[in-house]
């Protein structure tokens, strides 16, 4: 969305008709902020798929769940590093994973906020992170097969930093757990995609994540300050390992496939991904790439261990959820759930993320206001991660440190009021891409032809053909708009 600077939140906060605002002018509203690692836009409640996330359907019951809401990286650390800071990627390091572990922790603290977290803390709210929201597992900066150090990613970000490894003893050991208390580490990558576990919802990480955020709860209840509760669960990142239950809620021969299983036409395999993080897992049944599509049996098996990877994140936000409720705090807590960016399951021949596709960009957002309960629906207009900064300052009345890049989405939710201009800008591969209502036109900045793709979702939604060659007024006429979206990145 385009570019504005926020101001005077104090105005539009209390003439915006949010019935909770007038009955907690003394405590600004406290924010429940749940970050789930590759969940994609396929929820239950789309309606598109078998998907199921009956706790997600029920916070979208009262909420406005974002049908198009789309990240600026297709990996983790980046699309982080963009949404905590309210700003695109400038620069090449900032596309990578590693972005906040290699510079964030080096800065002083200065007058220009590290993440609107840090903004927030420094604005009254008491800030507590649980897990994955920044991209190290657990918030500390240490290699995978390193001992937890003591250095924050994120410095001055958190009044307080938690987790619990459980018998994987780190967090990222965790965060590639298996049931028996192994990881992908430990067992030298000799391992499956996926697992379905013979335990409860304790056998994994994410279940010691939610039991942790519930024990937090009950802890912030009593505060004078508001808070900011950060949660971020590991599933649906791969391995797919969820409790044996959630796998019991499929029926693996009724999971469809793909419908845009192969490569699209008229594209450079520059623009895809030969699944590489998920052919790891050495013991997989099958290693489908660019050269190989997987077969039936294995892409249902896959899509199956994805469900109910999901389905078991889905029941943690559930179990948080309820004690939010049972506690009396959501009468007074914004609550958000962001996936960090997409995942194709097939799609395009892929298996991941790395791409500037859609289904790589395109990501969950529900946003729950509390007394806008009557407002629930599904919003369809393009928003982008960027924009949950300027959102949250508009609701808790915080003026903006700096210019951002995001536009608030608060009149949107409230009033269902949309900007003339709807796009989402994404950066990955020497390229930038830009999405508007019917378009996404890509650009690469490489040798390998073509470096224009051009797809039509109306015509198109699956991207399975790139039509930029025989519609060349369609790109003339888009490209000022994707030129919008470039902040220098490739220039040098």
């Amino acid at each position: 969305m385009k570019k504005i600077l926020i101001s005077v939140f104090f105005l539009s906060f209390f003439s915006s008709g949010f019935s909770y605002a007038q009955s907690s002018q003394i405590k600004k509203p406290n924010i429940l902020f749940i970050a789930v690692d590759d969940l994609r836009s396929e929820l239950g409640h789309f309606g598109n798929s078998q998907i199921q996330t009956p706790n997600l359907d029920q916070l979208a019951s009262s909420a406005v769940s974002f049908t198009n809401h789309f990240v600026h990286v297709p990996t983790c650390g980046a699309s982080r590093a963009a949404m905590l800071t309210g700003m695109r990627p400038r620069r090449k390091a900032e596309l990578s994973n590693l972005i906040m572990q290699n510079e964030f922790p080096k800065k002083a603290e200065n007058e220009i906020p590290e993440t609107f977290i840090h903004h927030l803390r420094r604005n009254g709210y008491y800030t507590v992170g649980i897990g994955k929201i920044s991209h190290s597992a657990d918030g500390y900066v240490y290699e995978y097969e390193e001992e937890v150090s003591d250095q924050r990613e994120l410095p001055y970000s958190w009044d307080e930093l938690l987790f619990d490894a459980g018998k994987w003893e780190t967090g990222w050991n965790a965060f590639f757990a298996y049931a028996d208390g192994e990881n992908r580490q430990s067992m030298n990558k000799q391992v499956k995609p996926y697992e379905a576990g013979e335990v409860n919802d304790l056998g994994y990480p994410d279940g010691l994540t939610t039991q942790l955020a519930i024990s937090k709860l009950n802890e912030l209840k009593d505060n004078e300050e508001p808070f900011f509760l950060g949660i971020g669960l590991f599933k649906p990142h791969l391995p797919f390992t969820s409790p044996k239950k959630y796998w019991e809620m499929y029926d693996e021969e009724s999971i469809p496939i793909a419908l845009n299983p192969t490569k699209p036409k008229n594209v450079s395999e520059s623009s895809l991904m030969p699944s590489g993080e998920f052919n790891q897992y050495a013991l997989g049944e099958e290693h489908p790439d660019l050269d190989k599509v997987a077969s039936e049996a294995y892409a249902k098996k896959i899509k199956h261990a994805y469900y109910a990877a999901a389905s078991y994140s889905d029941a943690q936000v559930g179990l948080i959820l309820a004690e939010l409720k049972a506690l009396d705090l959501e009468k007074n807590t914004i609550v958000i759930v962001w996936g960090d960016h997409g995942w194709h399951l097939g799609e395009q021949q892929i298996w991941g993320k790395h791409t500037l596709f859609e289904n790589a960009l395109k990501s969950a957002l529900i946003i729950k206001i509390p007394g806008k309960e009557e407002k629930a629906r599904l919003e369809n207009s393009i928003v982008e991660s960027v924009d949950i900064y300027p959102t949250l300052l508009e609701l808790t009345g915080i003026e903006t440190p700096y210019e951002l890049d995001g536009e608030s989405l608060v009149s949107l939710i409230d009033q269902g009021k949309t900007t003339e201009n709807q796009t989402a800008y994404s950066y990955f591969k020497q390229g930038i891409t830009v999405r508007n209502e019917r378009y996404r036109l890509t650009k690469y900045f490489r040798n390998q032809e073509p470096t224009i793709e051009l797809y039509d979702h109306q015509t198109d939604p699956l991207e399975t053909i790139n039509i930029a060659a025989e519609n060349p007024e369609i790109v003339k006429r888009l490209m000022p708009l994707l030129e919008n979206g470039n902040t220098g990145l490739y220039d040098n």
